[in-house]
């Protein structure tokens, strides 16, 4: 499998987790998303991609 399909396979579990799960399973969800985001940042290369895992991984840290 590779960064992207971890990625969209990890969204899609936190999508299904949202509207049926305690909000502590969906923020454990997300903060696994973000080394896999990072990994798919990296893999991509692309500055766009970068920026939003900066975020993202900013946002995640706001979230304890």
């Amino acid at each position: 499998m590779d960064e992207t399909d971890a990625v969209l396979r990890r969204l899609r579990r936190i999508e299904t987790l949202r509207t049926v799960a305690p909000a502590t399973a969906v923020l454990d969800e997300l903060r696994l998303l973000v080394p896999e985001a990072e990994a798919w940042a990296r893999a991509e290369g692309d500055a766009r991609a970068q920026a939003a895992v900066r975020k993202l991984r900013e946002e995640a840290e706001g979230m304890r």
